[in-house]
């Protein structure tokens, strides 16, 4: 496993050894230990998630806030995804910086994002899955979220605005200068 720094605090690219032979692919997707000495932080996973979505539909930009904040583990198991993360932490040198990536189920790279981050991907590729870990349990009171668009983030999502499919609560979620 390659671990690569991001330019934002605790948020880390993750490529996985992968060996081929004549009858295909294997490689480990986690391991908790080799995850924890890598990264040097302590995160216990406990729920995953996963999602199957068209090309142009749009998930986030998305956070929970406070005690059931959540650091999360993302990759593409099929398709392509462009996979955004935004520094919400107000005390944190990169807040309000973005990174992105574009996640494949060919190049198996998976992002950490850590609390304090909001987190959003746009579908590159029809029928694209998915597939995220997550250190704290979902709780819908304490979801939160930035504007896709939001004019101070400039953010690319590989695109064309009439292509984008967002859901309803994505439509009125805040700029990041209101949270």
């Amino acid at each position: 496993m390659i671990v690569r720094e991001t330019g934002l605090q605790d948020c880390f690219v993750i490529e996985p050894t992968i060996f081929d032979d004549g009858r295909g692919s294997f490689f480990e997707s986690f391991n908790l230990q080799k995850f924890q000495e890598k990264v040097g932080l302590n995160i216990n996973f406990v729920q995953d998630n996963q999602s199957i979505s068209q090309r142009g539909v749009l998930r986030g930009l998305h956070f929970q806030k406070g005690e059931f904040a959540q650091a999360k583990l993302v990759r593409v198991i099929k398709g392509r995804v462009l996979d955004v993360v935004v520094d919400i932490r107000k005390n944190s040198e990169t807040f309000g910086q973005t990174f992105s990536i574009e996640l494949t189920g060919e190049n198996n790279k998976q992002l950490f994002v850590p609390r304090g981050f909001a987190h959003g991907f746009s579908v590159l590729e029809d029928d694209t899955i998915f597939f995220y870990k997550c250190d704290n349990y979902y709780h819908k009171a304490s979801e939160g979220g930035i504007l896709f668009n939001d004019k101070t983030l400039q953010i690319d999502w590989k695109l064309k605005k009439e292509e984008i499919l967002l859901s309803e609560k994505d439509t009125f979620l805040n700029s990041l200068d209101h949270l």
